[in-house]
């Protein structure tokens, strides 16, 4: 009951803030490092890094064009996080003890990238290295904000349905009652000059009397 609350709750809540992808953890599954840049050692330090994230040392990277596969349990996993939507500038180094760090290369890392139905993302640089990653929950959160989208779009699309049919209704009744009002109008201004046209042809032929004698003045006269 209290997960299904929690799904809930997490469904409501990226569906309110689609921009936000909570938490979803990001692994290293496997790495193959082509060539190494450090003269002075045979053994190189390669680690992984994300702007304004610590490094992340991979001990068991020591040396080129061997495949190393990962279970995601080791002590230097995870390699990051998602909390949101954004990429980041992210990479693989390799230790200098004499100048600035060599770069293996650095790229814009998405959640976005995860789009294999297993969320794996394999990104590599031609004679540099091949790395795969895996990250369950940027599926998981990425298809529920593309259903949650769709049915947010079908859910608006049904009320503009709604809202032209009331609008439809409404203007019809609205114009049932304008021409109603009209013809009531309509009526008391025909009764009104009815009326005012039997009052003048009865002056009229109160005059036409007056004028023959007819009137009541004229046996007094």
């Amino acid at each position: 009951m209290a997960s299904r609350w929690n799904s809930r709750v997490s469904i409501i809540f990226l569906f309110c803030f689609p921009e936000l992808l909570l938490s979803a953890v990001v692994t290293l599954d496997s790495l193959e490092i082509y060539t190494t840049h450090e003269w002075l050692t045979s053994t190189p330090t390669v680690y992984f890094k994300c702007n304004e994230e610590k490094k992340t040392v991979l001990p068991d990277v020591k040396k080129a064009h061997a495949v190393y596969h990962f279970k995601g349990e080791e002590s230097f996993q995870p390699l990051t996080n998602f909390t949101s939507k954004k990429c980041k500038r992210c990479g693989f180094y390799e230790k200098d003890r004499i100048k600035f760090d060599d770069v293996f290369d650095e790229w814009e890392f998405c959640p976005s990238d995860f789009t294999s139905p297993n969320g794996i993302y394999i990104h590599s640089k031609d004679k540099e290295f091949n790395a795969t990653f895996l990250c369950d929950e940027c599926v998981k959160r990425v298809d529920n904000l593309d259903g949650d989208s769709h049915h947010h779009n079908e859910g608006h699309g049904v009320q503009w349905y709604i809202v032209i049919i009331v609008a439809s209704i409404v203007g019809s009744i609205l114009l049932m009652m304008g021409v109603f009002v009209a013809y009531k109008y309509w009526l008391k201004r025909k009764r009104q000059q009815e009326q005012a046209r039997f009052l003048k042809l009865f002056e009229e032929e109160d005059d036409i009397e007056d004028d023959l004698g007819l009137g009541p003045l004229s046996d007094s006269i």
